[in-house]
């Protein structure tokens, strides 16, 4: 186990050692970063195997001082340590320095692989979730949503408010009960885009849910159930509403003692065109599976294209929660989900129909928002996940084959100053060197979405040090970072135990495995009486607090990326 006492020896005082806590392949880089160090002399480190046995023996190769902290760290390599087991890195003398657990062995991330993805089911509403599959964290069906009422924002003469309507399946969003189909066309599109890129590894992965074994893969199974749940939300004009939901957030109370009324809100331009964009591209990819989904492919397709034209014709409609309340009742107070700009949007969107049907209003569309510069995919900027559907595209057209080439160079040229700083950086790592990479979710929207970025890099060009870093992104998450923590529930010797997700408060077993909480968050919107954080230094101020909804919070958007980049890693 990870020795995180503070120790003193020569040369150090208060020492930590940060390493990634899940395990190295056998040819992967291995790095650690040793915490506090009094001073720059570089430090002895040996690697012990269950015996005792010393199996590496060396010294830190560097200094390195955090722009953020001012603190002075010490990196070691000992990559060339290649024979799988469990050992025991220790820093100073052998009996008394500060040790770290170090497992090697192959496919060191394919369980948190199979966690990540069966988080998903954990969070599905509208069913059991069995002991079978989900032992003690088993919960009975709530959230059936089959009497759904039409909120007076989405009302039409088809469908006055108070209509009622099924918005069944799907999976509750973050830490809250709610269902977003913003956020749900956001995490779809990013598993569904790993998974085009990787479909033998997604192929064999069985991650144990109810329909492992039925011949469709189980990521395809599992996007599936919010499928399902996505295609109620559209309305019978084409448009999305754009979230199903309570008209406050739940107590900390299981889904079964769940009372509140639930609502479909207004329909917006954002929800139609991340569920037109995410359902063009289902279309596609489970047509390969028509036995199993019969009838499937050609549903999506149409409604995609009913939604984008929606979109079309109402072009800017913003979801603005608190404009909706001044209007009508009852007041929404759950996650918004706004957004003003939806060139991204409609990008993407047109990006995904073009590569289905082919059809050239598409593509003319999606030249018309293409970005003139690159912005890392989030869920209120989706415009990467159409620059990565096109870098990727094989075509004889020569002119897509610039489009192609073109965005395979705009996000090569996005990576180059992160590939840069691994030198210098305190974890090795080609995230969390700047104050600027840590906010709101950015364990995901920084530092696993970065590692998807490289391993998409690595796909593109073949160049081994992309691949490399997007290790060491991971190994940050893992616990290679300024806190300790290993920042996916259930894994590591230090993980984080008490997210902010009402699954796992009410769970009596604890944190439900497998889910990548949001991150340090310099914010600290969340602070107060009830929440003091220990650091206000940007990398550290996380807290491992039910309570902590800024830096401790879950959602399926994150998850997404986790599984993804978990699934690139270990193929």
């Amino acid at each position: 186990m990870i020795c995180f006492a503070a120790c003193a020896f020569t040369g150090v005082a208060m020492a930590q050692v940060r390493v990634n806590q899940v395990g190295f392949a056998p040819a992967s880089e291995k790095t650690a970063t040793i915490e506090s160090v009094a001073d720059a002399k570089p430090l002895k480190v040996t690697v012990l195997d269950q015996q005792g046995k010393k199996v590496w023996k060396g010294k830190a190769q560097r200094v390195a001082t955090s722009s953020i902290s001012g603190k002075v760290r010490q990196v070691v390599d000992f990559s060339a340590l290649q024979k799988e087991g469990t050992y025991r890195l220790v820093v100073g003398k052998e009996n008394e320095g500060v040790s770290a657990e170090v497992v090697v062995k192959e496919s060191p991330f394919a369980e948190l692989s199979k966690a990540a993805l069966k988080g998903f089911y954990l969070q599905r509403a509208s069913m059991p979730i069995e002991e079978q599959y989900a032992g003690c964290h088993a919960r009975p069906a709530a959230h059936m949503d089959t009497v759904v009422l039409v909120h007076p924002s989405a009302a039409t003469p088809e469908r006055p408010a108070g209509t009622v309507i099924s918005g069944s399946k799907g999976w509750y969003d973050a830490g809250d009960y709610n269902k977003y189909i913003v956020n749900s066309g956001f995490a779809i599109g990013v598993m569904l885009g790993a998974y085009e890129r990787n479909k033998a590894y997604f192929q064999q992965q069985v991650a144990d849910i109810p329909e492992s074994g039925n011949g469709v893969p189980d990521l395809l199974d599992e996007v599936y159930y919010n499928i399902q749940w996505m295609q109620t939300m559209q309305d019978t004009d084409g448009g999305l509403y754009h979230k199903l939901t309570t008209p406050n957030f739940e107590g900390f109370v299981a889904p079964v003692d769940c009372h509140q009324p639930r609502y479909v809100v207004m329909k917006s331009t954002a929800a139609s065109l991340d569920f037109a964009a995410s359902m063009a591209q289902a279309s596609r990819i489970y047509k390969e599976y028509e036995s199993a989904f019969p009838g499937f492919s050609a549903t999506a397709l149409e409604q995609a294209e009913r939604a984008y034209a929606w979109a079309k014709a109402h072009p800017n409609v913003a979801y603005e929660q608190g404009k909706m309340n001044e209007k009508y009742d009852p007041d929404v107070n759950t996650g918004e989900y706004g957004d003003h700009q939806f060139a991204d949007e409609f990008f993407w969107a047109s990006t995904e129909l073009y590569m289905t049907t082919g059809k050239d209003e598409y593509r003319v569309d999606a030249l018309e928002n293409m970005p003139k510069w690159f912005t890392p995919a989030t869920w209120g900027n989706v415009a990467e996940l159409g620059i990565l559907e096109w870098a990727f595209l094989k075509t004889s057209s020569v002119g897509d084959s610039k489009i192609a080439a073109d965005m395979k160079t705009m996000l090569l040229d996005h990576l180059k100053p992160y590939l840069a700083q691994v030198g210098e950086s305190c974890f090795q790592s080609p995230y969390g060197n700047e104050a600027k990479d840590f906010f709101w979710g950015c364990n995901s929207e920084g530092c696993a979405w970065r590692g998807i970025e490289l391993m998409y890099a690595y796909g593109l060009t073949g160049e081994a040090s992309y691949q490399t870093a997007a290790y060491e992104c991971m190994n940050y998450l893992l616990g290679q970072n300024a806190t300790g923590y290993c920042y996916v529930t259930g894994f590591g010797t230090n993980p984080s135990k008490h997210p902010h997700q009402r699954l796992s408060a009410v769970s009596t077993c604890g944190a439900l495995p497998g889910f990548l909480v949001g991150g340090p968050n310099p914010g600290q919107q969340d602070k107060g009486d009830h929440l003091k954080y220990t650091s206000d230094f940007a990398d550290e101020s996380y807290m491992d607090h039910e309570g902590s909804y800024a830096s401790n919070e879950i959602a399926i958007n994150w998850n997404a990326t986790l599984v993804a980049l978990a699934a690139l890693l270990d193929k």
